[in-house]
This record gives C-alpha cells, sequence and structure tokens, in this order.
C-alpha cells in the first residue's frame, strides 16, 4: 500500500474520530442526570504532560486503539496543545495520531474545558476526577455519560486505584458495564 494511502486512510480515521467527538457532546444529559459534577480546582500547568489511557469506553473512532495516550502542552495564548496517539490493533501496530486545541471557557469552572478538532468542532471535556495531590490520575467524559476516559500518569495502574476510580465514576452515573481496559506500554 502507498504511503498516500496510509494517509488518506489516516485522514479518515481522524475524521471519524471527530464526528463521533461531536456526535457525543451534542447530546444533552441523560434523563433525570444531572450535569456532572467537575472538579473545582485544575492547575492547567500541572496537568499538561503526557497521560495513558488506562480504560475508557469504546467508539468506533479508537476501539481498535491501543497504547492510547494525550500530551498537552501550553501553548502562548492560554490554550492547551493536545495530541492524542495510539497504535492500531497492537502495541506494535501502526502508529496513528490527532491533533486539536483545548481551553477553559469560564475560569470559576475549571474542570469543564473545551477541546477543537481540525479548528472546527468543539467537545466536552469534563476532569470529575483528579488526584489533586500530585496529578497522577484523573477522570474525564462528559455530561451524557457515553464517554469516559480513565487517565494516569504511568502506563499501569494498582488493582486499588482502579477501584477507586471506578467508584468515583459510578457515583457520578456512569454505568461501567462497557468499560474497555486499554493495553499500554512505556513511552519514551
Amino acid at each position: 500500500m502507498k504511503k498516500s494511502d496510509n494517509r488518506a486512510k489516516a485522514a479518515c480515521t481522524l475524521a471519524m474520530f471527530v464526528v463521533a467527538i461531536m456526535a457525543g457532546s451534542c447530546v444533552s444529559s441523560p434523563a433525570g442526570s444531572a450535569p456532572l459534577s467537575t472538579v473545582p480546582k485544575v492547575s492547567v500547568e500541572r496537568y499538561v504532560g503526557r497521560w495513558y489511557e488506562v480504560a475508557r469506553f469504546q467508539h468506533s473512532f479508537e476501539k481498535t486503539l491501543v497504547g492510547a495516550t494525550a500530551e498537552y502542552s501550553l501553548n502562548k495564548d492560554g490554550t492547551i496543545a493536545v495530541v492524542n496517539s495510539g497504535f492500531k490493533r497492537t502495541l506494535d501496530g501502526r502508529y496513528t495520531q490527532v491533533k486539536a486545541v483545548a481551553r477553559v471557557p469560564d475560569p470559576s469552572s475549571p474542570g469543564r474545558l473545551k477541546v477543537k478538532f481540525f479548528g472546527l468542532f468543539e467537545a466536552d471535556y469534563l476532569i470529575f476526577g483528579l488526584d489533586d495531590a500530585d496529578y497522577s490520575w484523573a477522570l474525564v467524559g462528559n455530561d451524557s455519560r457515553d464517554y469516559l476516559w480513565f487517565l494516569s500518569r504511568a502506563p499501569e495502574i494498582d488493582a486499588g486505584l482502579f477501584e477507586r476510580m471506578k467508584a468515583i465514576a459510578t457515583e457520578q452515573g456512569y454505568d461501567l458495564s462497557g468499560l474497555y481496559r486499554v493495553p499500554q506500554k512505556p513511552r519514551d
């Protein structure tokens, strides 16, 4: 297969990713569910860096992705550069990535971020769980409870922390029956 064919397939996959995120972010909270209770404080300077996806809900835009990470860095204008990446099907599979920009639209709600993909579509990025001492783990989702990511600074977490994160998500109204543990490997 030619490199241009691979690039076209990667672009198509990324476009599906954006469409899926946008569809999910446009849905309101489930009937009877309140919006997620996001964390009251987030230090963007401490939040930037690499996060490994430890677990997530599977969606078409990343269901074949393993070894998934999110890298955040500060832009000069105060926004946050985002690079989501992973490997297709196996930890030795083809590397793929998508770039975006995040922002905090309301400083009084620092856990409610917006992420813009391709400069066109904006999606919710709601931090509803965070290790505020070390910033070693985070829980991210959306008000509709369709999207969920368990993030960690390390590729693996211990069983106790995993159970604690599950308990927080359940308390926030998530049904974890579809939770997927993401195969991981350390990255340089």
